[in-house]
């Protein structure tokens, strides 16, 4: 299969160069700003293409690496092309193959495809891609086409339904984004401490890395520690009187996400009381 690539960000360019350097025919990109497509060409040892109908015949498969807000627009584009037997995917975590709309009039085949992975750099991200998870959702006709494709590249896949893809996409924000918006309060509070931001950043390092690893290791109920698990109130009520009221709302919220895990955890312990307090502490 000719892969093209449309849409020369993070994503693009990290998707294509762990396909190429694994071996996949990863024909180039089609960028509007001509000078990005260059640039990710070189990157991928791929070429550039002036046009979409150029990428389109030049490739079987075609990714449309461009923000959400975009995939429409493109595709709105693409249908006027012959695409007979294409394969049309793009990576967004929230959207399904339905945003291809009419393609079965086309006799093409439309999937989302998404790495579950935080593509933070376009030059560095792909170093460590082949870590991700890869979920697939599409037509059945190239399901496992795509799947033995990412595991032959190192990555766990899974197959989901359209109707449950904003929903998986939440859960990526919990696990990614509201981790990074979590941290960032424990660092404003260690700068009101008297530490710097760089003090900050160093001393919650360790912290947030041996979580993690204990997390990925051990699972999320045996990596809990802290007040809420040991089930001490008086620790959890000595917090509270010293956040402010934003630091409350965060604090009371995951606390109650925290006990459900304890209560997994030590079966044996009984949580009514904390549960009580931070019910009403709402």
């Amino acid at each position: 299969m000719r892969i093209g690539f449309i849409g020369a960000g993070r994503v693009g360019f990290t998707l294509g160069r762990h396909l190429s350097d694994n071996g996949f025919n990863v024909t180039g990109y089609y960028n509007r700003n001509l000078d990005a497509a260059d640039e990710a060409a070189f990157f991928t040892g791929t070429v550039r293409f002036d046009s979409l109908e150029e990428i389109t015949e030049a490739s079987d498969v075609l990714f449309l690496t461009v923000s959400d807000g975009a995939i429409g627009e493109v595709w709105n584009s693409l249908r006027n092309l012959n695409l007979n037997e294409k394969i049309i995917c793009h990576t967004s975590g929230s959207l399904s193959s339905e945003v291809f709309e009419g393609i079965e009039d086309k006799n093409a085949y439309g999937y989302s495809i998404h790495p579950l992975f935080a593509v933070y750099s376009k030059r560095e991200s792909y170093r460590e891609f082949s870590r991700s998870f890869i979920t697939i959702e599409g037509h059945e006709k190239y399901i496992s086409y795509f799947e033995e494709m990412f595991r032959k590249t190192g990555h766990d896949t899974a197959v989901i339904s359209a109707e449950h893809k904003m929903r998986y996409h939440a859960a990526a924000v919990f696990a990614s984004n509201f981790v990074v918006g979590t941290v960032s309060i424990a660092q404003n509070m260690l700068t009101s401490c008297g530490f710097s931001r760089t003090e900050a950043e160093k001393a919650l390092g360790p912290i947030i890395m041996n979580n993690c690893m204990n997390i990925v290791n051990a699972g999320v109920s045996e990596a809990l520690t802290g007040p809420v698990d040991r089930n001490d109130i008086g620790t959890v009520k000595n917090h509270l009187s010293v956040l402010s009221e934003e630091e409350k709302r965060a604090y009371i919220v995951l606390s109650e996400a925290i006990v459900k895990l304890a209560e997994i955890r030590n079966p044996d312990r009984d949580y009514e009381e904390l549960k009580g307090f931070l019910e009403g502490e709402r």
